[in-house]
Protein backbone atom coordinates (compact mmCIF):
# COMPACT_ATOMS: atom_id res chain seq x y z
CA UNK A 1 0.00 0.00 0.00
CA UNK A 2 1.53 3.39 -0.56
CA UNK A 3 2.83 5.71 1.85
CA UNK A 4 -0.50 8.33 1.47
CA UNK A 5 -3.06 5.55 1.48
CA UNK A 6 -1.64 3.73 4.84
CA UNK A 7 -1.32 7.51 6.58
CA UNK A 8 -5.21 7.69 5.14
CA UNK A 9 -6.59 4.97 6.30
CA UNK A 10 -4.66 5.36 9.53
CA UNK A 11 -6.19 8.81 10.01
CA UNK A 12 -9.98 7.07 8.86
CA UNK A 13 -9.59 4.71 11.41
CA UNK A 14 -8.35 7.10 14.37
CA UNK A 15 -10.98 9.26 13.49
CA UNK A 16 -13.33 8.13 11.52
CA UNK A 17 -16.83 10.14 10.47
CA UNK A 18 -17.24 12.89 13.84
CA UNK A 19 -20.10 11.69 16.28
CA UNK A 20 -21.46 15.55 15.88
CA UNK A 21 -22.26 14.29 11.95
CA UNK A 22 -23.59 10.98 12.57
CA UNK A 23 -26.21 12.39 15.69
CA UNK A 24 -27.06 15.68 13.96
CA UNK A 25 -27.72 12.69 11.11
CA UNK A 26 -29.47 11.02 13.42
CA UNK A 27 -31.36 13.92 14.81
CA UNK A 28 -32.63 14.91 11.05
CA UNK A 29 -33.80 11.32 10.49
CA UNK A 30 -35.54 10.80 13.14
CA UNK A 31 -37.25 14.11 13.80
CA UNK A 32 -35.78 14.38 16.86
CA UNK A 33 -34.43 17.35 19.00
CA UNK A 34 -30.93 18.54 18.44
CA UNK A 35 -29.59 18.70 21.52
CA UNK A 36 -26.07 17.08 20.29
CA UNK A 37 -24.10 19.56 18.20
CA UNK A 38 -23.16 23.18 19.88
CA UNK A 39 -24.93 25.76 17.58
CA UNK A 40 -27.27 28.06 18.52
CA UNK A 41 -31.11 28.24 17.26
CA UNK A 42 -31.06 31.85 16.05
CA UNK A 43 -28.96 34.25 14.50
CA UNK A 44 -27.09 37.16 16.52
CA UNK A 45 -27.51 40.43 16.67
CA UNK A 46 -29.65 41.82 13.79
CA UNK A 47 -27.57 45.18 13.66
CA UNK A 48 -24.13 42.55 12.52
CA UNK A 49 -26.00 40.87 10.40
CA UNK A 50 -27.04 44.07 8.34
CA UNK A 51 -23.14 44.79 8.82
CA UNK A 52 -22.27 42.03 6.54
CA UNK A 53 -24.87 42.47 4.05
CA UNK A 54 -23.38 46.44 3.80
CA UNK A 55 -20.34 44.99 3.57
CA UNK A 56 -20.69 42.85 0.44
CA UNK A 57 -23.33 45.81 -1.14
CA UNK A 58 -20.02 47.66 -0.42
CA UNK A 59 -17.99 45.59 -2.62
CA UNK A 60 -16.07 43.46 0.18
CA UNK A 61 -16.13 40.58 -1.95
CA UNK A 62 -12.67 39.38 -2.82
CA UNK A 63 -10.11 38.48 -1.39
CA UNK A 64 -8.86 40.24 1.99
CA UNK A 65 -5.33 40.61 2.98
CA UNK A 66 -4.11 36.95 4.40
CA UNK A 67 -3.81 38.05 7.72
CA UNK A 68 -6.97 39.44 8.16
CA UNK A 69 -9.34 43.56 7.29
CA UNK A 70 -7.53 46.18 9.52
CA UNK A 71 -9.93 46.72 10.70
CA UNK A 72 -10.93 43.72 12.48
CA UNK A 73 -6.93 43.28 13.39
CA UNK A 74 -7.70 46.52 15.22
CA UNK A 75 -10.47 45.17 16.81
CA UNK A 76 -9.46 42.28 17.80
CA UNK A 77 -6.59 44.14 19.98
CA UNK A 78 -8.72 46.37 21.26
CA UNK A 79 -11.15 43.86 22.36
CA UNK A 80 -7.79 42.25 24.80
CA UNK A 81 -7.16 45.64 26.23
CA UNK A 82 -10.73 46.22 26.75
CA UNK A 83 -11.54 42.75 28.74
CA UNK A 84 -8.20 42.07 30.04
CA UNK A 85 -5.52 45.15 29.81
CA UNK A 86 -3.33 43.24 26.86
CA UNK A 87 -1.61 44.82 24.46
CA UNK A 88 -1.12 43.84 21.22
CA UNK A 89 0.10 45.26 17.98
CA UNK A 90 -2.26 44.66 15.59
CA UNK A 91 -0.37 44.44 12.59
CA UNK A 92 2.26 41.71 14.03
CA UNK A 93 0.47 40.16 16.82
CA UNK A 94 -3.20 39.51 15.49
CA UNK A 95 -3.70 36.92 12.46
CA UNK A 96 -7.19 36.52 11.41
CA UNK A 97 -8.31 32.77 10.13
CA UNK A 98 -11.41 30.49 9.49
CA UNK A 99 -12.71 29.76 12.61
CA UNK A 100 -10.74 28.93 15.25
CA UNK A 101 -10.56 25.53 13.82
CA UNK A 102 -8.03 26.74 11.66
CA UNK A 103 -5.70 28.62 13.90
CA UNK A 104 -5.60 25.35 16.05
CA UNK A 105 -4.36 23.75 13.18
CA UNK A 106 -2.27 26.33 12.22
CA UNK A 107 -0.56 26.60 15.33
CA UNK A 108 -0.10 23.06 15.83
CA UNK A 109 1.29 22.43 12.28
CA UNK A 110 3.28 25.46 12.31
CA UNK A 111 5.02 24.01 15.72
CA UNK A 112 5.12 20.76 15.71
CA UNK A 113 7.28 18.18 14.15
CA UNK A 114 6.94 14.60 13.67
CA UNK A 115 7.37 12.93 16.85
CA UNK A 116 7.19 15.77 18.82
CA UNK A 117 4.75 15.42 21.93
CA UNK A 118 1.29 18.17 22.84
CA UNK A 119 0.54 17.36 26.25
CA UNK A 120 -3.84 18.74 26.54
CA UNK A 121 -6.48 17.72 28.85
CA UNK A 122 -9.43 14.89 28.41
CA UNK A 123 -12.11 15.03 27.52
CA UNK A 124 -10.88 17.15 24.57
CA UNK A 125 -12.84 19.09 21.63
CA UNK A 126 -11.76 16.46 18.77
CA UNK A 127 -10.29 18.25 16.25
CA UNK A 128 -7.36 18.70 18.99
CA UNK A 129 -6.60 15.05 18.36
CA UNK A 130 -7.42 15.29 14.74
CA UNK A 131 -5.01 18.43 14.21
CA UNK A 132 -1.80 16.71 16.24
CA UNK A 133 -2.18 13.72 14.35
CA UNK A 134 -1.93 15.49 11.24
CA UNK A 135 1.16 17.21 12.12
CA UNK A 136 2.77 13.80 12.79
CA UNK A 137 2.96 14.74 16.62
CA UNK A 138 1.68 12.40 19.76
CA UNK A 139 -0.69 13.19 22.26
CA UNK A 140 -0.52 13.03 26.21
CA UNK A 141 -3.50 13.55 28.39
CA UNK A 142 -4.46 14.50 31.87
CA UNK A 143 -7.72 13.36 32.74
CA UNK A 144 -9.83 15.76 34.15
CA UNK A 145 -12.30 14.29 36.82
CA UNK A 146 -15.99 14.80 37.40
CA UNK A 147 -17.44 16.09 39.64
CA UNK A 148 -15.30 19.58 39.59
CA UNK A 149 -13.04 18.54 36.66
CA UNK A 150 -10.15 19.71 38.78
CA UNK A 151 -6.85 17.92 37.51
CA UNK A 152 -3.81 16.13 39.60
CA UNK A 153 -0.65 18.52 38.86
CA UNK A 154 1.40 15.79 39.92
CA UNK A 155 0.13 13.85 36.53
CA UNK A 156 0.35 17.23 34.43
CA UNK A 157 4.11 17.38 35.25
CA UNK A 158 4.69 13.66 34.66
CA UNK A 159 3.08 14.06 31.32
CA UNK A 160 5.38 16.59 30.39
CA UNK A 161 8.39 14.91 28.66
CA UNK A 162 11.73 15.62 26.66
CA UNK A 163 9.44 15.47 23.19
CA UNK A 164 6.75 17.78 24.51
CA UNK A 165 6.53 20.89 22.16
CA UNK A 166 3.05 21.91 23.23
CA UNK A 167 1.12 22.18 26.00
CA UNK A 168 -2.69 22.79 24.60
CA UNK A 169 -5.51 24.30 26.92
CA UNK A 170 -9.17 24.96 26.53
CA UNK A 171 -10.80 27.31 29.38
CA UNK A 172 -13.81 27.64 29.29
CA UNK A 173 -13.81 23.92 28.82
CA UNK A 174 -15.78 21.97 25.81
CA UNK A 175 -17.26 19.10 26.70
CA UNK A 176 -17.55 20.19 30.53
CA UNK A 177 -18.07 23.69 30.75
CA UNK A 178 -14.98 23.70 33.39
CA UNK A 179 -13.97 27.56 33.98
CA UNK A 180 -9.75 27.20 35.06
CA UNK A 181 -9.18 28.70 38.17
CA UNK A 182 -6.15 31.65 38.64
CA UNK A 183 -4.43 28.80 41.20
CA UNK A 184 -4.86 26.33 38.34
CA UNK A 185 -3.71 28.25 35.46
CA UNK A 186 -0.92 28.98 37.64
CA UNK A 187 0.17 25.86 38.03
CA UNK A 188 -0.19 25.42 34.22
CA UNK A 189 1.90 28.51 33.81
CA UNK A 190 4.55 27.79 36.10
CA UNK A 191 5.05 24.58 34.38
CA UNK A 192 5.13 25.76 31.20
CA UNK A 193 7.77 28.35 31.85
CA UNK A 194 9.90 25.45 34.31
CA UNK A 195 9.96 22.93 31.02
CA UNK A 196 9.77 25.93 28.28
CA UNK A 197 7.11 25.18 26.55
CA UNK A 198 4.38 27.09 23.95
CA UNK A 199 1.16 26.84 25.44
CA UNK A 200 -1.98 27.32 23.20
CA UNK A 201 -4.92 28.39 24.88
CA UNK A 202 -8.41 27.78 23.07
CA UNK A 203 -11.30 30.73 24.71
CA UNK A 204 -13.66 30.78 21.98
CA UNK A 205 -16.08 30.66 24.88
CA UNK A 206 -14.75 33.44 26.94
CA UNK A 207 -17.77 35.51 27.12
CA UNK A 208 -19.78 32.63 28.18
CA UNK A 209 -18.89 32.12 31.99
CA UNK A 210 -21.43 31.43 34.60
CA UNK A 211 -19.51 30.84 37.71
CA UNK A 212 -15.80 32.53 38.31
CA UNK A 213 -14.50 34.76 35.58
CA UNK A 214 -12.42 33.94 32.36
CA UNK A 215 -8.71 34.97 33.00
CA UNK A 216 -6.90 34.69 29.70
CA UNK A 217 -3.14 32.25 30.60
CA UNK A 218 -1.06 35.43 28.88
CA UNK A 219 -2.09 37.56 31.54
CA UNK A 220 -0.39 35.57 33.62
CA UNK A 221 3.38 36.84 34.51
CA UNK A 222 5.81 35.40 31.67
CA UNK A 223 3.66 33.60 29.76
CA UNK A 224 2.52 36.61 27.43
CA UNK A 225 6.12 35.57 24.84
CA UNK A 226 5.06 31.74 24.93
CA UNK A 227 0.78 32.08 24.51
CA UNK A 228 -0.77 31.70 21.34
CA UNK A 229 -4.17 32.86 22.18
CA UNK A 230 -7.09 31.80 20.03
CA UNK A 231 -10.88 32.86 20.16
CA UNK A 232 -13.66 33.47 17.32
CA UNK A 233 -16.18 35.54 17.20
CA UNK A 234 -19.24 32.53 16.34
CA UNK A 235 -20.31 31.64 20.01
CA UNK A 236 -19.84 35.00 21.12
CA UNK A 237 -22.39 36.21 18.61
CA UNK A 238 -24.53 33.57 17.64
CA UNK A 239 -22.74 33.53 13.73
CA UNK A 240 -20.87 30.18 13.87
CA UNK A 241 -21.56 29.06 10.29
CA UNK A 242 -19.48 32.97 9.39
CA UNK A 243 -16.19 30.88 10.64
CA UNK A 244 -14.36 34.03 11.72
CA UNK A 245 -11.70 33.66 14.15
CA UNK A 246 -7.90 34.71 15.35
CA UNK A 247 -4.49 33.94 16.97
CA UNK A 248 -2.73 36.66 19.18
CA UNK A 249 0.73 36.06 19.95
CA UNK A 250 4.26 37.55 20.10
CA UNK A 251 5.40 38.59 16.87
CA UNK A 252 7.93 35.46 16.28
CA UNK A 253 5.48 32.61 17.26
CA UNK A 254 2.35 34.52 15.22
CA UNK A 255 4.72 35.10 12.54
CA UNK A 256 5.27 30.64 12.28
CA UNK A 257 1.57 30.51 12.59
CA UNK A 258 0.67 32.82 9.78
CA UNK A 259 3.02 30.96 7.58
CA UNK A 260 1.24 27.57 8.02
CA UNK A 261 -2.41 29.36 7.91
CA UNK A 262 -1.48 30.77 4.07
CA UNK A 263 -1.13 27.21 2.91
CA UNK A 264 -4.58 26.05 4.26
CA UNK A 265 -7.25 28.54 3.56
CA UNK A 266 -5.72 31.90 2.92
CA UNK A 267 -8.37 34.05 3.86
CA UNK A 268 -12.03 33.43 4.04
CA UNK A 269 -15.40 35.70 4.62
CA UNK A 270 -14.30 39.02 3.66
CA UNK A 271 -17.24 40.85 4.29
CA UNK A 272 -17.94 38.84 7.26
CA UNK A 273 -14.72 40.14 8.98
CA UNK A 274 -16.26 43.52 8.50
CA UNK A 275 -19.21 42.38 10.45
CA UNK A 276 -17.59 41.01 12.92
CA UNK A 277 -15.36 44.05 13.53
CA UNK A 278 -18.24 45.70 14.37
CA UNK A 279 -19.83 42.94 16.65
CA UNK A 280 -16.46 43.32 19.27
CA UNK A 281 -17.76 46.97 19.93
CA UNK A 282 -20.69 45.91 21.15
CA UNK A 283 -21.77 47.36 24.74
CA UNK A 284 -21.17 45.70 27.93
CA UNK A 285 -25.21 45.00 28.04
CA UNK A 286 -24.79 42.79 24.84
CA UNK A 287 -22.15 40.77 26.41
CA UNK A 288 -23.84 40.52 30.15
CA UNK A 289 -27.36 39.48 28.19
CA UNK A 290 -25.63 36.96 26.20
CA UNK A 291 -23.91 35.05 29.77
CA UNK A 292 -27.14 35.51 31.79
CA UNK A 293 -29.83 34.27 28.83
CA UNK A 294 -27.38 31.51 28.54
CA UNK A 295 -27.33 30.76 32.17
CA UNK A 296 -30.84 31.14 33.01
CA UNK A 297 -31.32 28.32 30.22
CA UNK A 298 -28.38 26.18 32.18
CA UNK A 299 -30.16 26.11 35.02
CA UNK A 300 -33.65 25.41 33.05
CA UNK A 301 -32.21 22.20 31.30
CA UNK A 302 -30.27 21.18 34.21
CA UNK A 303 -33.03 21.62 36.47
CA UNK A 304 -34.75 18.87 33.62
CA UNK A 305 -32.06 16.78 33.29
CA UNK A 306 -31.51 16.41 36.95
CA UNK A 307 -35.46 15.16 37.22
CA UNK A 308 -35.39 12.56 34.75
CA UNK A 309 -32.98 11.42 36.68
CA UNK A 310 -29.39 11.91 34.90
CA UNK A 311 -26.25 12.54 37.90
CA UNK A 312 -25.71 16.38 35.92
CA UNK A 313 -22.38 18.15 36.41
CA UNK A 314 -23.63 21.41 36.41
CA UNK A 315 -21.30 23.73 33.80
CA UNK A 316 -19.75 27.31 34.94
CA UNK A 317 -19.16 28.27 31.38
CA UNK A 318 -19.94 27.54 27.65
CA UNK A 319 -23.06 26.21 26.97
CA UNK A 320 -22.49 22.13 27.24
CA UNK A 321 -23.50 19.83 30.53
CA UNK A 322 -22.14 16.83 30.59
CA UNK A 323 -24.20 13.77 33.08
CA UNK A 324 -23.76 10.41 33.94
CA UNK A 325 -26.30 8.12 32.95
CA UNK A 326 -25.36 5.17 35.36
CA UNK A 327 -28.70 6.21 37.81
CA UNK A 328 -31.04 5.24 34.82
CA UNK A 329 -28.98 1.94 34.60
CA UNK A 330 -27.10 2.69 31.75
CA UNK A 331 -23.47 2.13 31.48
CA UNK A 332 -22.29 2.88 27.64
CA UNK A 333 -22.87 6.28 26.51
CA UNK A 334 -22.40 5.52 23.21
CA UNK A 335 -25.30 3.53 22.90
CA UNK A 336 -27.40 5.84 24.83
CA UNK A 337 -27.01 8.12 22.69
CA UNK A 338 -27.52 6.12 19.03
CA UNK A 339 -30.77 4.65 20.74
CA UNK A 340 -31.75 8.16 22.76
CA UNK A 341 -33.50 9.48 19.21
CA UNK A 342 -35.72 6.12 19.26
CA UNK A 343 -36.74 5.99 22.83
CA UNK A 344 -37.63 9.85 23.17
CA UNK A 345 -36.53 12.17 20.43
CA UNK A 346 -33.94 13.95 21.71
CA UNK A 347 -30.34 13.78 20.91
CA UNK A 348 -27.10 14.09 23.03
CA UNK A 349 -23.25 13.38 22.51
CA UNK A 350 -21.22 10.67 24.20
CA UNK A 351 -18.67 12.25 25.73
CA UNK A 352 -16.53 8.97 25.36
CA UNK A 353 -14.97 10.40 21.51
CA UNK A 354 -13.45 12.92 23.79
CA UNK A 355 -11.24 10.43 25.64
CA UNK A 356 -8.20 8.61 25.31
CA UNK A 357 -8.56 6.63 28.46
CA UNK A 358 -12.29 5.54 27.25
CA UNK A 359 -13.36 3.95 30.28
CA UNK A 360 -13.12 7.77 31.88
CA UNK A 361 -15.92 8.82 29.00
CA UNK A 362 -17.92 5.87 28.93
CA UNK A 363 -20.97 6.52 31.16
CA UNK A 364 -20.99 10.56 30.41
CA UNK A 365 -23.25 11.87 27.67
CA UNK A 366 -23.33 15.99 26.45
CA UNK A 367 -26.39 17.99 25.63
CA UNK A 368 -26.49 21.61 24.89
CA UNK A 369 -28.48 24.66 26.19
CA UNK A 370 -27.68 27.26 23.00
CA UNK A 371 -31.47 26.48 22.01
CA UNK A 372 -34.66 28.65 22.28
CA UNK A 373 -36.63 28.09 25.45
CA UNK A 374 -39.14 26.31 24.01
CA UNK A 375 -37.04 23.64 22.03
CA UNK A 376 -35.14 23.21 25.62
CA UNK A 377 -38.76 22.63 27.47
CA UNK A 378 -40.11 19.94 24.87
CA UNK A 379 -36.81 18.04 25.10
CA UNK A 380 -36.86 17.83 29.18
CA UNK A 381 -40.46 17.21 28.63
CA UNK A 382 -39.50 14.24 26.74
CA UNK A 383 -36.41 12.80 28.39
CA UNK A 384 -38.76 13.66 31.71
CA UNK A 385 -41.30 10.78 30.13
CA UNK A 386 -38.43 8.45 28.93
Amino acid sequence: MPVSDRFLATRLREFGTTIFAEMSALALAKGAINLGQGFPDTDGPAEIADAAIEAIRAGHNQYPPGIGIPELRRAVAEHQKRWYDIDLDADTEVLVTAGATEAIAATILALCEPGDEVVTFEPYYDSYAACIAMAGARRRVVTLRPPEYSFDYDELAAAIGPRTRLLLLNSPHNPTGKVFSRDELEQIARLAIERDLVVMTDEVYEHIVFDGEHIPLSTLPGMRERTVTISSGGKTFSFTGWKIGWATAAPELLRAVRTTKQFLTYVSGGPFQHAIAKALSLGDDYYRDLASGLAARRDRLCAGLQSAGFDVFRPSGTYFVTCDIRPLGETDGLAFCRTLPDRCGVVAVPNVVFYDNRDEGLPLVRFTFCKKDEVIAEAVTKLTAF
